[in-house]
């Protein structure tokens, strides 16, 4: 059975995560070889296609950090969560809620994101 809280604490780790082989580890100790991710800004394909998008967006907003917003839920195959990021003791410079979708093995095979407001 899926846990969402800890599905999404662990996927926002990942993304936190400033080490990049640590991060190849993450994706695959819990992501599916052809996992895929979408959201209106970026996509990311396959474990390496996933690892490079997030590099990117790290990149693209040094010192800045995922963390949850309110409770997890799931359904079935799928957990729902929101999150904001934010430098550290700023205010967020964005949100969103992402959609995950677990594979029957338990990997993540898929994650759909939604971005809040004018982040969109």
């Amino acid at each position: 059975m899926i846990d969402p809280d800890t599905l999404a604490r662990d996927y926002l780790a990942l993304w936190n995560d400033a080490d990049a082989a640590s991060r190849d580890r993450r994706l695959a100790e819990g992501w599916a070889a052809d996992a895929r991710y979408a959201d209106p800004i970026m996509t990311g394909q396959g474990r390496d296609g996933i690892a490079g998008m997030i590099a990117s967006a790290r990149a693209q907003f040094p010192g800045h950090a995922f963390t949850l917003r309110g409770k997890p839920d799931g359904h079935g195959a799928f957990v729902r969560f929101s999150w904001t990021l934010a430098p550290d003791g700023g205010a967020p410079v964005a949100g969103g809620t992402d959609i995950v979708r677990i594979g029957e093995g338990g990997d993540i095979v898929e994650v759909i994101g939604f971005l809040d407001g004018s982040a969109a």
